[in-house]
């Protein structure tokens, strides 16, 4: 094709209807042009060091791009998340990538480009935000979608379209790795911030994916990329519903396969989820791309597929469009299908509609597309700021709304204390507040002579401006995981010698055993790692009062400290602005008002075990393992009190069609400002199956000057009460219920009983899926 019949394509056309310049492309292409933008290729990936994707060194083989640049190609992987590399020369490379791409290919069409964004865009010297579990923590979703707009103008900026986050998986096992990446344990709160991410990321520009589709956090005894046995209504009722409400809600264009195989069979192969549902029930009309080398595992590892052309085949007419990170099964494994008669065309066709479609919506098939991103728009090398101030603004408002005190026996927040006792293994360390997808936990501690590229404050470094006039002495007493004590003498001496001891614990994020927390690395129990028990417990008994900090990627039983600290204060890896959110908290400067996205276990073996528990699930005399936790879903203390009064509904009654009111006053009695989180759960006494005892339906974080009330009103549409019924169909059903108003699943304020009248009433996915929620002042 000569470059005026190029400039003249259909295609190229921004008059003509986005079907039919896709159409016209893809009639042009030959059956090897259109597998080439069905794949990505991960250039910079390479043998050494340890893996950042499951099994990459065995699967990741070398690509020839001189070779396959000629037919096309459909993404670039990782161009800033694989290795150190300058912002400013990052997006100068990639442009001069793309170049060589636009050029050698039929069609002038250049690659997609996608990097991982789960906690900040994971690029060298970027921000490194809180990680998702923190954001449920904030119940805030308007502050995650802040975040994520911020994210999705640097991803922009340098030339990237789309991000892989977030992440909708729904903690089923607190033992499994990812804890720190899921948003918690309650699929409501999960589907509002997942939504508001999304919304935030697509709104600057970028494609962003969910993942993972579905049921990957449910696996067995917590083991990452292990089996999974759920029922259908387990599925339908717990794991879907944040997905529902993202793709209903959000306008997001893709979506990640998870690894799992449920009951026998792997959701890259299973079109009842990839088609059936999400598209034909659902009406999803973006991208599905496969998770790194998902569909080489259903030969490798499920063994569904006895070649890579069958399991190529497979994941194809499942619904997987896109072939990630790199070429393993969609390329001349795919051809072979074809071109034997053992798969139709027609198929390719399907996927790559759903691709050029999404090229076009980004301008990427228009004739006047430019790889020049804004960051190089003023020609030469420019320095690019993806830490700004800005963003670190962000980044701080999130880690101190974040922050959850657990436990407060009136010791906090501390006046001067002349002598403070620093101990811990993450009482001196940056490493103590990065999730397992921040870039320098990911990526940066394989680049050991790299200096990190951002500037992380310790717990050390926050306290001594904290608390100026105070003698702060420090000492690990052990590291994380280790089993040596003989660091506990001078622990125990310095505990000792002050007049408050801040025990600062936790876990160290990395991937496949490299950390304690994250992809990879799960736990045997949710026992603090090592001898950090030990330690905690005889930091207790020196009789000094002791401030527990856990800085984690999911929640740990605390043994006698539950009971016994003077106060436990939780961030779930903060982020780089996490040390001072910190410090602010223990000081008073900031209030904190954080929320447990998940439960705090009683028990360190009791698992699995989440809020969202049926009656038989509950503690009983049949059983010596008793599942309560120590501190339950929504739970969080602050320094200002808060009455709650006139809680009431607005009828007795209301159609299984119809809806109800619920109401109730909060007042602040406290003498500082705060925020309240107002949680709506809903109770189901009796039911034609079994449902939980108690689940989330609506919540409104509330802030009020001291002195000054506000009054709360829901509204209660009767679809928010529907469930899986045996039929398999979603029903409302009449009779009594319960709407219980609460400062956390465990702490109720009211109990107040509806009944639902009428006839049994089926819903599908058009059902209202939110309690509107107004806050007056009053």
């Amino acid at each position: 094709m000569t470059e005026t019949t190029l400039n003249d394509a259909p295609w190229q056309d921004t008059t003509a209807a986005p079907a039919d310049r896709v159409g016209a492309l893809i009639g042009e292409m030959t059956l090897r042009e259109k597998v080439a933008l069905l794949v990505g290729v991960w250039v910079g990936a390479n043998t050494e060091g340890g893996e950042v994707a499951p099994h990459q060194h065995e699967m990741n083989e070398a690509v020839d791009l001189d070779e396959l640049m000629p037919h096309g190609l459909g993404q670039l992987t990782r161009p800033f998340g694989t290795a150190p590399v300058e912002p400013g020369l990052g997006a100068l490379s990639l442009r001069r990538t793309q170049e060589p791409i636009i050029a050698a290919n039929r069609f002038g069409i250049p690659a997609l480009v996608h990097e991982e964004c789960l906690a900040g865009f994971a690029a060298w010297k970027a921000t490194a935000y809180p990680v998702p579990l923190a954001w449920g923590a904030t119940f805030n979703p308007d502050l995650v979608r802040r975040m994520s707009s911020a994210i999705g103008a640097d991803l922009r900026s340098v030339g990237v379209h789309q991000g892989l986050a977030p992440v909708l998986d729904v903690v089923r096992d607190a033992r499994w790795g990812r804890v720190e990446e899921t948003i918690g344990e309650d699929p409501y709160l999960i589907g509002t911030i997942a939504t508001a991410y999304v919304q935030g990321l697509e709104r600057a520009g970028v494609v962003a994916t969910l993942k993972h589709f579905v049921g990957y956090s449910a696996s067995k005894a917590g083991r990452n990329l292990a089996p999974v046995s759920v029922g259908d209504r387990e599925r339908a009722d717990v794991l879907l519903p944040p997905f529902e409400m993202a793709i209903r809600e959000s306008g997001v264009r893709s979506v990640m396969h998870a690894y799992t195989d449920i009951d026998g069979v792997p959701t890259a192969a299973d079109a009842s989820l990839l088609t059936a549902l999400l598209r034909e029930t659902w009406g999803f009309d973006g991208t599905v791309v496969a998770d790194y080398f998902g569909i080489a595992f259903l030969k490798e590892l499920h063994r569904v597929a006895a070649t890579l052309g069958e399991a190529a085949g497979a994941a194809l007419t499942a619904g997987v469009d896109v072939e990630l990170p790199t070429i393993h099964t969609f390329g001349e494994h795919l051809i072979a299908e074809i071109d034997g008669g053992r798969l139709d065309e027609g198929l390719v066709d399907r996927a790559l509609r759903r691709v050029l479609r999404q090229k076009l919506d980004l301008g990427l098939l228009d004739a006047d597309w430019s790889p020049v991103p804004s960051a190089l728009a003023g020609g030469g090398t420019p320095v690019v700021d993806l830490d700004s101030p800005g963003n670190r603004s962000i980044a701080r408002e999130l880690a101190e709304q974040s922050i959850v005190l657990v436990r407060n026996e009136g010791i906090l927040p501390l006046a001067a204390v002349p002598r403070i006792g620093l101990i811990g293994p993450n009482a001196d360390t940056h490493r103590a507040f990065l999730g397992c997808y921040s870039f320098p936990a990911h990526v940066g501690e394989q680049h050991p002579d790299v200096a990190m590229g951002l500037v992380i404050p310790t717990v050390a470094e926050a306290l001594q401006d904290e608390f100026p006039d105070s003698d702060i002495t420090i000492a690990a007493g052990c590291t994380i995981d280790g089993t040596a004590t003989t660091g506990f003498d001078e622990a125990l001496a310095v505990a000792q010698g002050s007049d408050v001891v801040v025990a600062v614990l936790g876990d160290r994020a990395g991937l496949f055993g490299r950390g304690t927390s994250g992809e990879g690395c799960d736990a045997e129990s949710l026992d603090l790692l090592g001898v950090q028990q030990q330690l905690l417990d005889g930091l207790l008994a020196t009789g000094k009062p002791v401030v527990v900090v856990l800085l984690t990627g999911r929640p740990y039983a605390l043994g006698a400290a539950a009971g016994g600290a003077a106060a436990i204060v939780q961030g779930f890896f903060p982020g780089e602005e996490g040390a001072a959110a910190v410090a602010g908290v223990l000081s008073g400067r900031i209030n904190p008002a954080g929320r447990l996205p998940v439960s705090i276990p009683g028990s360190p073996g009791a698992q699995p075990s989440t809020y969202l528990a049926a009656p038989l699930a509950q503690a009983s005399g049949v059983s010596n393992i008793d599942p309560t936790a120590a501190f339950a879903f929504g739970h969080g203390l602050g320094y200002t009190g808060f009455a709650w009064s006139d809680a009431g509904t607005t009828a007795d009654t209301a159609a299984t069609d119809g809806e109800a009111g619920v109401h109730v006053t909060v007042t602040n009695t406290g003498g500082r400002d705060g925020v309240e989180v107002v949680q709506l759960y809903l109770h189901d006494p009796v039911a034609s199956v079994v449902r939980p005892v108690q689940r989330l339906i609506g919540y409104a974080r509330v802030a009020l000057a001291a002195g000054t009330s506000a009054r709360i009103a829901f509204t209660v549409p009767a679809d928010v009460t529907s469930f899986t019924g045996r039929d398999g169909g979603r029903i409302v059903e009449p009779g009594a219920i319960e709407l219980r108003l609460g400062a956390s699943s465990s702490d109720l304020r009211a109990a107040l009983p509806l009944t639902l009248t009428g006839s049994t009433r089926t819903v599908d996915h058009t059902r209202r899926l939110h309690c509107d929620v107004q806050v007056t002042a009053l």
